[in-house]
């Protein structure tokens, strides 16, 4: 099975790129929301960090995870030790899942794929894109964030030239451009891929 990547800025509206893949029937698997699941649920994971961050990172059980961004976010030492633990973990369910499924091709949506390398292990990479300030206007309606916050969360992720430069496919979601079009194109483009492909081997 093709798997392609979505991955982009916050607030560039992946979540809503990826609802219109899912209605044409595409499956998509949400490695953050996975990643948050395991950190929660999987016992080796769980173990890990709590051996890395300490036991009163689980509060009741649950991960404090605004506890935990606090510490990741201002030490780029603490924050590789996390994604050491947790990608392999989110890798591993993508690979189960992706076994699963019947469609031509699957999607699997990160927000920092590009900065975890996991876009290598894809046959695509589509990048959502949009200007930033209107990213920053986005999130701060949507989480009722100021900024100042919104803007040094950006600053710790890729910048926009460096994650399109990475992009097999761009999407643009700027609002100057339909977005549904867009998906749609793109959708016919990686299925006619996957049939030509399946005809190649066919007839090799």
């Amino acid at each position: 099975m093709r798997t392609v990547g979505i991955t982009g800025g916050i607030g560039s509206g992946k979540t809503t790129v990826c609802r219109m893949f899912e209605t044409f029937g595409v499956p998509v698997f949400y490695a953050d929301t996975e990643a948050a699941r395991l950190q929660n649920e999987d016992p080796e994971v769980v173990r890990r960090i709590k051996d890395a961050f300490g036991e009163e990172i689980y509060v009741n059980g649950q991960l404090d995870r605004k506890g935990l961004a606090k510490i990741v976010f201002k030490d780029a030492a603490k924050l590789e030790v996390l994604t050491s633990i947790v990608h392999p973990a989110v890798q591993q369910a993508f690979q189960e899942w992706s076994e699963r499924q019947q469609s031509p091709y699957c999607i699997r949506e990160a927000a920092v794929m590009i900065e975890s390398g996991s876009h290598r292990d894809l046959d695509a990479l589509i990048v959502v894109h949009a200007p930033e300030d209107m990213r920053v206007r986005r999130v701060v309606k949507r989480d009722g964030s100021d900024e100042e916050s919104v803007r040094a969360r950006m600053a710790r992720q890729l910048s926009e030239n460096e994650r399109l430069s990475h992009a097999d496919h761009v999407i643009d979601n700027s609002g100057e451009i339909l977005l549904l079009p867009q998906v749609l194109t793109l959708h016919r483009n990686l299925m006619e891929h996957e049939s030509t492909q399946h005809r190649t081997d066919t007839n090799a």
